[in-house]
């Protein structure tokens, strides 16, 4: 079985079959749901320090916080900027 990643940024990959959603994190209802992620420990940081600009949706419900625009990640989905992993 094949996996697709895509590069979420500073060597961070997701699993492209798991994206539910990827959102900007401006809006005050988004700042109160990475609250309630940081609490029920379902949050990932993987913006190596740098300002948040997109907040990945995982299918499981784990929220990741990326230091790339969600304009930016989308197109890597699209443009198959993905890497493959045999399983």
């Amino acid at each position: 079985m094949n996996k697709i990643f895509v590069n979420i940024g500073y060597g961070n990959v997701a699993s492209v079959s798991k994206i539910t959603a990827i959102i900007k994190p401006d809006a005050a209802p988004i700042k109160r749901i990475i609250a309630q992620a940081k609490e029920s420990s379902t949050f990932v940081d993987a913006t190596a320090g740098r300002k948040t600009r997109s907040l990945v949706v995982m299918s499981d419900g784990y929220l990741i916080a990326s230091a790339l625009q969600a304009e930016t990640i989308i197109s890597r989905i699209e443009g198959k900027e993905c890497s493959e992993k045999d399983e």
